[in-house]
C-alpha cells in the first residue's frame, strides 16, 4: 500500500461520503504518495460521470438503470458499509418519537399536516404532541437515499404509500427540497415541525433528533449501527453483490438500513490506473472498515466483504 502513488477521482453518493473522506484522509499516512478525491455530489450524478468518463469509479446507494448513462458491462458493484437513514425531525418538547410505515407514509404524503394528528398520537402514547405543522423535507438532487427510503416505503406501507420509488419521486408541491443529505438535514433544522430522511452521519453531525420506526416484527427501532447489523444479517445477496437490508426480518433490525457500492470498471485501459483503484478499495474494506464505526457507517459481514474482495480481483 505505501508503495503505490498517483492520482483517483471519483463522485457520487452523499450517504457515504463522512466515512469515505476519513478513510482518504488515513491514506496520507498509509500512502503518502497517492491521491484520491471524492466529490460528494449524489448517487445520480456519480452514475453519470462514472458512464461518461470523467471518474475513475463511482460511489451509488441504487442500483444502475438503463437510463443512468452507464453502460451494461462496463462496471462492477463493489459493497462499502451500510447505515441507517433516519427519519429526523425538530420538534419543541417532543424528544422520542415513534412513527410507522403508514403513518409515515401519510406524513410525506402531505395526507397528514399537523404534528397532533391521531395517527402520529397512536404510534407515541402518552405522548403530549403540539398542534405544530409539519414541513416535509427531501432531496432535490438524483439520490440514492431517496431511492432506498422510498424502496423501504413501497415494502413497508403498501397500499398507502402512492409515490413510488427511485432516485427522484414527485414530491407533493408543498414540500421543502435541499442537495445532498446535510441539505435536507439543515432544512429540518431550521424549521420547527420539520421531518426528513437523512443518514446517521450527517444526522448525527447536525444534532438532530431521529424517530424509532416500527420494523417488520412489530417493534419499534432506533437508527443504531447494531440495527442496521441485524438488518444486514437478514438481507437476501444478489449474485452481482447487490443486496437489500430495507424492512429485513428480525425484533433488532432498524428497517430502514441501506447499502451502499462503488462501482468500478472491469478493465481500465491504463493498468496504473487498474492498480490504484484495487489498492484503494482493498484499503477501504480493510484498514480502512475499522474507521467506520466511529463515523456511523455499519461494516460488512466477513462473508460479504471477502465476495466484495473476490469482486475487486477481476478488476484488471
Amino acid at each position: 500500500m505505501a508503495a503505490l502513488s498517483g492520482e483517483l477521482k471519483a463522485s457520487g453518493a452523499s450517504f457515504p461520503n463522512t466515512y469515505y473522506q476519513e478513510v482518504i484522509l488515513s491514506l496520507k499516512d498509509a500512502a503518502p504518495n497517492f491521491k484520491v478525491t471524492y466529490n460528494s455530489v449524489g448517487s445520480g450524478t456519480g452514475k453519470k460521470e462514472f458512464g461518461s468518463g470523467l471518474v475513475d469509479f463511482a460511489g451509488t446507494d441504487s442500483t444502475v438503470k438503463d437510463t443512468d448513462g452507464v453502460p451494461a458491462g462496463s462496471y462492477l458493484y463493489i459493497p462499502t458499509v451500510a447505515a441507517p437513514i433516519t427519519v429526523s425531525y425538530n420538534l419543541k418538547g417532543v424528544d422520542k418519537l415513534q412513527l410507522s410505515p403508514v403513518t409515515l407514509a401519510k406524513i410525506f404524503q402531505r395526507e397528514i399536516k399537523t404534528w397532533n394528528a391521531p395517527e402520529i398520537a397512536a404510534d407515541n402514547p402518552g405522548v403530549t404532541l403540539p398542534a405544530t405543522a409539519i414541513s416535509v423535507a427531501h432531496r432535490s438532487d438524483g439520490s440514492g437515499t431517496t431511492n432506498n427510503f422510498t424502496k423501504y416505503m413501497v415494502a413497508a406501507a403498501g397500499a398507502a404509500w402512492k409515490l413510488g420509488s427511485g432516485d427522484t419521486v414527485a414530491w407533493p408541491a408543498d414540500t421543502q427540497a435541499g442537495a445532498k443529505n446535510t441539505g435536507v438535514a439543515q432544512l429540518i433544522k431550521a424549521a420547527d415541525g420539520g421531518i426528513g430522511y437523512v443518514d446517521l452521519s450527517d444526522a448525527k453531525d447536525s444534532g438532530l433528533p431521529f424517530a424509532a420506526i416500527k420494523n417488520k416484527d412489530g417493534q419499534f427501532v432506533l437508527p443504531t449501527l447494531d440495527g442496521a447489523t441485524a438488518a444486514l444479517a437478514g438481507a437476501e445477496l444478489k449474485d452481482d453483490l447487490t443486496f437489500n437490508p430495507l424492512n429485513a426480518a428480525g425484533a433488532n433490525s432498524y428497517p430502514i438500513t441501506a447499502p451502499t457500492y462503488l462501482l468500478v470498471k472491469p478493465k481500465y485501459d491504463d493498468p496504473k490506473k487498474a492498480e490504484l483503484v484495487k489498492g484503494f478499495v482493498k484499503y477501504l474494506l480493510t484498514d480502512g472498515a475499522a474507521i467506520a464505526a466511529e463515523v456511523n457507517y455499519a461494516v460488512l459481514p466477513a462473508d460479504l466483504q471477502a465476495k466484495a474482495l473476490a469482486q475487486l480481483d477481476k478488476v484488471s
